[in-house]
């Protein structure tokens, strides 16, 4: 591409780690490519929109931030307005349809042909497949996270076929990156000042299951990657966790003791109906074998409120557990009826008002254990991640260590994943972003610690 010939381009990323993870790779593409990347859409000659398209609200989301960035084809220099990911996938003829003022949509496993899309001689419409494509170490990736952390894909799709989800549909059978092709990505994000990295995929503990299984074998090999400190595992299946896989955590440093396990529900009629392969009595098993084993371990989880059919007792039986589990972090979503799933058609549909309902009284009892857990650390240091502050760089360019003013200075500690778990709220010291530093904990909030360096 010719400097005549270079375009801005803005690309808006919705929806989960993974799709960022889509996304930062379309901007390496792109980057690559010659494109000129632009944060603002109204300076853009190509706007990409990568969307998410799991559940209503998030679809929701995605059509309404499709619907306002097109108004800069209008007011703006924008020429082409493109449409990638779930959504894409998922509703390819009927988008298609709808909305003329997309020039093109494209498809979770079409992504890596970006840069072919932005070019004004491509004219497909819909360039929509059998999503099969997962990108390599040597894919370009352009990291939109802060330079001290980012996500690394392991995989790729789903194979477990929760009635309820329609990620199988969206993003193809489960498919699963090389060992050596994920420690080589790993080496090179450290070498771009990355320290810790979260491996995610729609099922972790499934990685390499092509191969008989490389979860272990990776972990392995990925402690020994120099500049990285922190290694998070994140969606891990809860009838896959392996006395291995709890001596690994255990054994190795760098490997935090964070473990996400989506539980979805606990009544044994629930599960079943959901399509998850394991039974109360195993989640209880797994809970008291981590916190046995696994010194310090913080356990998060999601839940779903409202499945077709959930009564009040069988609600009440969730509430209970959550009150007696006492996981350190939680998430709820209230059941989205998607079509083409099983439970699309199941009969009982509860009301978006007991939805609701049920999921305000669920976090408001979370809300109460997360900060008794919080006021526990009071006293205690805790090393911290230093993520964010105030501070202006000089004429040089140098930019001094942050200053706490006021509360703004934050950073994570291990017990704290990006994006979705609370802060360390810094009110006195300073730091460096990027660097680990050890808090003193003064203070909590429901779901905040408040602590100073020391």
């Amino acid at each position: 591409m010719s400097a005549s010939q270079t375009k801005k381009v803005c690309l808006v990323s919705l929806g989960c780690s993974k799709n960022l993870v889509d996304s930062e790779v379309m901007l390496g593409i792109l980057k690559e490519s010659g494109a000129e990347i632009t944060p603002e859409a109204a300076d853009a000659d190509v706007i990409i929109v990568n969307t998410c398209g799991f559940i209503n609200d998030a679809k929701e989301e995605s059509i309404d931030a499709i619907l306002a960035l097109a108004k800069n084809k209008k007011a703006g220099r924008c020429s082409r307005l493109v449409v990638t990911g779930c959504l894409s996938q998922r509703y390819k003829d009927e988008l298609a349809k709808e909305m003329p003022e997309v020039d093109c949509f494209v498809g979770t496993g079409e992504y890596h042909r970006i840069a072919e899309v932005i070019k004004d001689g491509f004219t497909r419409r819909v360039l929509v497949g059998l999503p099969t494509y997962i990108h390599d170490y040597d894919t370009p990736r352009l990291l939109s996270t802060p330079s001290y952390y980012a996500y690394v894909k392991v995989a790729e799709g789903c194979s477990n076929h929760c009635s309820y989800c329609s990620i199988p549909a969206i993003r193809g059978e489960m498919r699963s990156r090389s060992v050596e092709s994920v420690v080589r990505e790993a080496a090179s994000l450290a070498g771009q000042g990355v320290k810790e990295i979260n491996l995610i995929a729609q099922d972790t503990t499934s990685y390499g299951f092509e191969r008989g299984g490389e979860l272990i074998r990776l972990l392995r090999a990925l402690v020994r990657v120099d500049g990285i400190e922190w290694i998070r595992l994140l969606y891990l299946y809860p009838g896959k966790i392996t006395d291995e896989l709890i001596s690994v955590m255990k054994g190795e440093e760098k490997i935090v003791s964070y473990i996400d396990l989506p539980l979805q529900h606990i009544s044994e009629r629930v599960l079943k109906a959901m399509n998850r392969r394991y039974a109360r009595r195993d989640i209880e098993a797994v809970i008291e074998k981590l916190r046995k084993e696994v010194g310090g371990v913080t356990l998060r989880t999601s839940l779903i409120a409202g499945f077709p059919g959930e009564t009040d007792k069988e609600f009440k039986e969730l509430l209970s557990f959550i009150e007696d589990a006492r996981f350190d972090r939680l998430g709820v979503f209230t059941y989205s009826r998607e079509e083409g799933t099983p439970a699309f058609n199941l009969e009982k549909q509860v009301s978006a008002k007991v939805k609701a309902e049920r999921m305000d009284i669920l976090m408001q009892a979370q809300r109460a254990i997360s900060l008794e857990k919080n006021e526990m650390l009071i006293g205690r240091r805790i090393k911290t991640l230093i993520e964010g502050g105030e501070a202006e760089a000089g004429g040089d360019g140098y930019v001094p260590p942050l200053q706490a003013r006021e509360g703004r200075l934050k950073g994570r500690a291990s017990s704290q994943a990006p994006d979705v778990d609370g802060a360390v709220c810094i009110t006195k010291g300073m730091a460096l972003p990027g660097t680990m530093a050890e808090v003193l904990v003064t203070g909590a909030e429901d779901y905040d610690i408040i602590g100073e360096i020391t």
